[in-house]
């Protein structure tokens, strides 16, 4: 089992939960969970983070070859 490819794919998945959190509270003029609430400008930060952790766990899946 390859560690880096599996660690690639949680990246990948987090990057798309923190892309679909950050564009929900966006689109919903702020998110509140528990104590903690945003507005609408800073909920871009999980979607940037999102977008980050998208792209760094797929080009870290593309790069790792598999060794059999």
């Amino acid at each position: 089992m390859n560690l880096k490819r599996t660690f690639g794919a949680i990246l990948t998945i987090l990057g798309i939960v923190g892309i679909i959190w950050g564009a929900y509270a966006f689109l919903a003029g702020g998110d509140s969970v528990g104590n903690v609430s945003m507005n609408q400008f800073s909920s871009a930060v999980p979607f940037v983070v999102g977008l980050i952790f998208l792209f760094t766990g797929i080009s870290l899946v593309k790069a790792t070859r598999d060794q059999a």
